[in-house]
């Protein structure tokens, strides 16, 4: 038989066999991967050992995944418009010994020191956006040299660690409300009304039109600087809520306390389905990407694994997880 001919019934034939999976898990079967993955995970470490299914080892890792969690939501929101920021781990660096140093012990003035940190979060993020937009050069770019500048910047303030923070300093890591840990808290209601922002506002909707095309979103009148420059500034301000989760945990600000954070931050995004191209994903998939990583850290921790290979072994997750999702998407092309 004539392959012009044949081609186009296999076509028909293997859409017809997808056919049969409902609407909703056809649109929602890279999140429902990453849970089928954590199921996964839990129950293997629940056979391994018995003190990983114990609650308080879920509740522990849940806590400490709040820092992992903000920055790659600001990273989340970066790389929908099709960009990326690799300066994230530097400003949170910089951050947080400007914010144990500030401090300095002196509890009357925590509460100017958190207001400054955010606000310069938020216009160095919004500065990596218009070089971005200015200079007309890839973020990756841009990013990578006002990260290196920053981190100059963080080393010359302090090349140890700076100043200290008062007790109640710690309640955003360690404080609890009704019960419930005050930073988790924090973070999932973040992740939540980024979701309401990106799905039912229409700044969300230009997100993904500039992600998709920026350049058909220029030809339809979008707003695409704005779009651009609300993203980094959205994941300056992220990294900067991270800062201070970091020193809120540790007591103290460290100079080099954000160098794993940078790569760390794209993982889950990889993870939760959002395309490094921009235009499509979500944040909640970004929020089971960080308990995936979470917990797989958490698993050979009890395994005894070193965190050399837990590095080896988060690259590997990344390679799979870009690879497949590039092969089932070019699949459905």
């Amino acid at each position: 038989m004539n392959m012009s001919v044949v081609a186009p019934l296999l076509q028909v034939n293997a859409a017809r066999r997808q056919n049969w999976m409902p609407v909703w898990v056809r649109g929602h079967a890279r999140l429902l991967a990453v849970v089928a993955l954590l199921l996964l995970l839990a129950v293997i470490g629940s056979f391994f050992n018995a003190r990983f299914r114990d609650v308080g080892n879920f509740q522990n890792v849940y806590e400490q995944s709040v820092g992992l969690a903000l920055v790659s939501l600001g990273q989340t929101a970066v790389i929908l418009t099709g960009g990326i920021d690799l300066s994230v781990g530097s400003l949170i660096s910089l951050l947080s010994v400007l914010t144990s140093g500030l401090i300095d012990g002196h509890p009357e003035r925590v509460a100017v020191v958190i207001g400054g940190v955010l606000l310069l979060g938020l216009l160095i993020g919004m500065l990596n956006g218009l070089l971005t937009i200015w200079l007309g050069v890839h973020p990756l770019i841009v990013t990578l040299g006002t990260g290196a500048i920053l981190q100059g910047i963080t080393l010359l303030y302090s090349s140890d660690a700076a100043g200290s923070v008062p007790p109640g300093f710690e309640d955003f890591a360690y404080g609890r409300i009704w019960g419930l840990p005050v930073g988790a808290s924090l973070t999932l209601l973040f992740f939540l009304l980024a979701a309401f922002v990106l799905r039912r506002t229409r700044h969300g909707r230009y997100v993904y039109a500039v992600g998709g095309d920026p350049h058909a979103a220029a030809l339809l009148g979008l707003p695409v600087r704005r779009v651009l420059v609300v993203a980094y500034g959205f994941c300056g301000l992220c990294a900067a809520v991270t800062a201070l989760y970091v020193v809120s945990r540790f007591g103290v600000g460290q100079p080099y306390t954000g160098a794993n954070y940078t790569l760390a931050s794209i993982t889950p995004v990889v993870i939760g389905g959002t395309v490094l191209a921009g235009g499509r994903g979500g944040v909640i998939g970004t929020l089971l990407g960080v308990y995936l990583i979470a917990l797989l850290n958490n698993l050979l921790n009890f395994m005894d694994v070193s965190s050399h290979y837990q590095l080896v072994i988060q690259g590997l997750v990344v390679v799979v997880a870009v690879s497949s999702f590039t092969n089932s998407h070019a699949k459905r092309s």
